[in-house]
C-alpha cells in the first residue's frame, strides 16, 4: 500500500532558501509534498486557506508581518507546523516552551528529517491538537510568567500556566513540576532542558533544581529556600550568589 504524501506549504521570502528546502525535501523526506509557496505574510494567508495543507514550513521573519501574524489569521484551519528562523532567544523561547518544531536557518538535514518525522506522526493521529495556539499565545505574552508551557508527558502532554509551577526537580531522564495546588506533573524532559527554555522568574539554584523566584518564602542561613508549598529546597554554592542578588 502506497503511503499518502503529506500536503506541505512552504513561507518563505529568500528564493535561495526556498529552493534549498524544497531540494532538501524532495531528496531526504520524499513522503512531503510541496504543493504550494508564500513569499511573504500575506501572500501566505492567501495560499494557506486556497490549499488547506498538513504542514507548514513557516519562515518566523516575512515582509508584511511575520509567522505569529499568519498563524492568528488562519486559526480556522488545522495543519502542523515547522518553524524556520533565524537564531532569536525570544523567539526560540516561546517556540521551546510550546513545544513546536523549528529549525535554525542554515538547515540542517538531520534536524529537517527529525522535525518532519515528528510532525508527520502528529498529523497521523486521530485527535488534533492545536498547537499554532499556543505559540503565539506565548509569542505575544509579554511577561514570561504568564506564558503556558507545554509538558511533554508518558501519555501525551498537558499545558501548565508558568505563573502556576512553584519549582522544578530532576529526576533521572524527567523532570517534576510541581504546581501551586499541591499536584504534580512528571515531563519526559532533562531539568537542563527547562533550564534553557525559562527565563525570570526561574533560576537554577541546583543542579536538581529550579525555582520560581515568586514562590520564594524564606532563606535560610543553611543554605535552602522555604517556597510557598511549604517544601525545602537546597541552595547549592554553585548557585547561592546568582540566587542572592536577585534580592539585592
Amino acid at each position: 500500500m502506497v503511503k499518502e504524501k503529506i500536503r506541505s506549504v512552504i513561507v518563505e521570502d529568500e528564493p535561495s532558501a526556498r529552493a534549498a528546502l524544497k531540494a532538501y525535501l524532495e531528496k531526504y523526506c520524499p513522503h512531503i509534498n510541496v504543493v504550494g509557496e508564500a513569499t511573504n505574510a500575506n501572500e501566505a494567508d492567501k495560499v494557506l486557506h486556497e490549499l488547506k495543507p498538513q504542514l507548514v514550513f513557516l519562515d518566523v521573519e516575512l515582509p508584511f508581518g511575520n509567522a505569529f501574524d499568519i498563524l492568528e489569521r488562519c486559526s480556522d484551519l488545522q495543519f502542523e507546523t515547522i518553524f524556520v528562523t533565524a537564531f532569536s532567544e525570544y523567539s526560540l523561547r516561546a517556540l521551546n516552551q510550546s513545544a513546536a518544531y523549528y529549525l535554525l536557518k542554515p538547515v540542517n538535514i538531520e534536524e529537517l528529517i527529525t522535525a518532519v518525522e515528528r510532525a508527520a506522526e502528529e498529523i497521523a493521529k486521530t485527535e488534533y491538537f492545536d498547537r499554532n495556539k499556543f505559540v503565539v499565545q506565548n509569542f505575544r505574552e509579554q511577561k514570561p510568567e504568564r506564558r503556558q508551557i507545554i509538558l511533554p508527558t508518558v501519555e501525551g502532554f498537558e499545558v501548565v500556566k508558568l505563573e502556576d509551577v512553584v519549582r522544578l526537580q530532576g529526576n533521572g531522564n524527567f523532570t517534576d513540576i510541581f504546581l501551586k495546588d499541591g499536584t504534580k506533573k512528571m515531563a519526559c524532559r532533562f531539568l537542563k532542558h527547562y533550564d534553557e527554555i525559562l527565563s525570570h522568574p526561574f533560576i537554577r539554584v541546583h543542579r536538581s533544581h529550579i525555582v520560581n523566584m515568586d514562590c520564594v518564602k524564606s532563606y535560610q542561613r543553611s543554605g535552602s529556600v522555604i517556597m510557598s508549598d511549604n517544601s525545602e529546597v537546597d541552595v547549592s554554592p554553585a548557585y547561592k550568589e546568582e540566587f542572592l542578588s536577585h534580592f539585592k
